[in-house]
């Protein structure tokens, strides 16, 4: 690793993933791995986490839809591990509608809960983590629909800028009390769990999210806090 990348001051970092068992999750916390980083991978279920993740520090199943139990999470982790430097929130999902009119109660409430709710839990049960740590940093999955509106996906987008909304404010919270730290939006239009040459025209391989998950914890990322960072696409 160049010394761009170094980490500041704390190698191995730790680092938690929330939805950890997506092809997502995977390859960020192998990247991850691989670059020294001591990873806890949080997922739904115990099964899958120790299926797909047996290469981490520790697989925690936890319901994120649930502040309380979030919190006993973070109580536990604290207390087993120490304090996270870094929170990769990819917990999500994607439902669609034909036009206004099919912007479903149903939908909207999978995808605030699963979305929002669960970004919402992990960073009130870590904050004082990352913003105590020498370099915090926080990520989430976004999308081009975020500026791109249609009313097909009115439903998706607005949760997405709920979501950016609610990062700017802790990239908030880092400039004034944290300033090694930082809190950024990755941009795609789609990802892709298939591998970088076989990744459609317009989306984005989980291999590129992964890379970018490394990045997150270089020196550079300080610059970012606050931003929307485009991924590479196919």
């Amino acid at each position: 690793m160049s010394d761009e990348r170094s980490f500041l001051n704390q190698t191995p970092r730790l680092v938690l993933i929330a939805g950890a068992t997506s092809a997502s999750g995977i390859a960020c916390a192998q990247a991850l791995c691989d670059a020294g980083v001591r990873v806890l991978a949080v997922g739904s279920n115990q099964e899958r986490l120790d299926e797909r993740l047996d290469f981490v520090e520790a697989r925690i199943e936890c319901d994120l839809t649930d502040f309380a139990a979030v919190n006993k999470m973070a109580q536990a982790i604290h207390a087993s591990y120490g304090p996270i430097d870094g929170l990769i929130h990819l917990v999500g999902g994607w439902r669609g509608g034909k036009s206004i009119v099919g912007q479903s109660d149903d939908d909207w409430d999978f995808l605030h809960r699963t979305v929002l709710t669960t970004l919402r839990n992990t960073t009130r049960a870590f904050v004082d983590d990352l913003v105590g740590s020498a370099a915090g940093r926080l990520a989430i999955v976004s999308a081009e629909a975020v500026l791109n509106p249609t009313p097909s996906n009115a439903n998706y987008g607005a949760i997405k800028a709920a979501a950016e909304h609610w990062v700017n404010a802790i990239a908030r919270l880092f400039s004034k009390n944290a300033e090694n730290a930082s809190a950024l939006s990755w941009v795609v239009k789609a990802l892709s769990d298939k591998s970088p040459e076989d990744t459609a025209p317009g989306q984005t391989s989980v291999q590129w999210l992964a890379e970018a998950a490394v990045e997150l914890l270089s020196d550079g990322a300080i610059a970012l806090n606050g931003t929307r960072l485009p991924l590479r696409q196919a």
